[in-house]
């Protein structure tokens, strides 16, 4: 009996595309593959997904009884594969389908905290840190709750708990400036290593102080509302 190329070729591409939406992550982590080759690698697994499942659909019609084509179950793990590699990224996908395109997310629109001592860092020295004027209203409709943060804590104090906080939540302290009332930071993502900048400014208010954050993206349009959660999770803790 003829064994059927097209449930063949579902189930070989079914399993490129697992062993790329697995290993690409991995290889991250091991350091084969830097973060943004590293995630294009997983982003090519959802079209091998959707390719082997659709080929693999083919090949389900093709083997069927009667056609004299063996490879029916290749064709069967070639859509099954295929299926679950793009029904993972897509939901993923759909989780943030709301969220707009920007990747730099500030509380203070109209006086977002500048980057100081990042900018000497060797994977910044070629870019442009400032905010982009573009992204205003992007946010003002995608995060219209996010704003100063209040304390009640004087400037001294809040930005000794804020060096602390900082520090409980992964990110890596570049600079601290008392006198500026200023922290500069980075954070790098779990699974793709992506690493983020982080500029918090404290100053003075009526009752004690308001906090000004800013996270920005170092790779890619879209930052899919990490730089938002980040925000909130340190005013959380505040």
């Amino acid at each position: 009996m003829e064994t059927s190329r097209v449930a063949a070729t579902a189930r070989g591409i079914g399993i490129l595309a697992v062993v790329l939406f697995v290993g690409a992550p991995t290889a991250i982590q091991l350091g084969l593959v830097g973060p943004g080759p590293g995630f294009s690698f997983f982003a090519g697994s959802a079209l091998l997904g959707l390719l082997a499942f659709f080929l693999g659909l083919i090949g389900i019609v093709r083997t069927r009884v009667g056609t004299g084509r063996d490879g029916r179950s290749r064709a069967v793990l070639g859509a099954m594969l295929g299926g679950a590699v793009v029904l993972v990224i897509f939901g993923l996908t759909v989780r943030s389908g709301d969220l707009p395109r920007i990747n730099d997310i500030t509380t203070n629109l109209d006086d977002p905290p500048a980057f100081v001592a990042v900018l000497e860092l060797p994977e910044n020295l070629d870019r442009d840190m400032a905010y982009p004027a573009e992204f205003r209203e992007h946010q003002r409709r995608g995060y219209p709750d996010l704003g100063p943060i209040q304390v009640a804590t004087p400037p001294a104090a809040t930005l000794n708990r804020i060096a602390d906080i900082a520090q409980e939540l992964g990110w890596t302290v570049v600079a601290r400036d008392d006198a500026a009332g200023t922290l500069e930071a980075t954070e790098t993502s779990r699974v793709f290593l992506f690493v983020d900048d982080v500029v918090v400014r404290v100053r003075a208010s009526e009752g004690g102080s308001v906090v000004d954050v800013r996270s920005k993206s170092r790779v890619g349009r879209s930052d899919l509302g990490a730089n938002a959660a980040r925000i909130q999770r340190l005013a959380d803790a505040l």
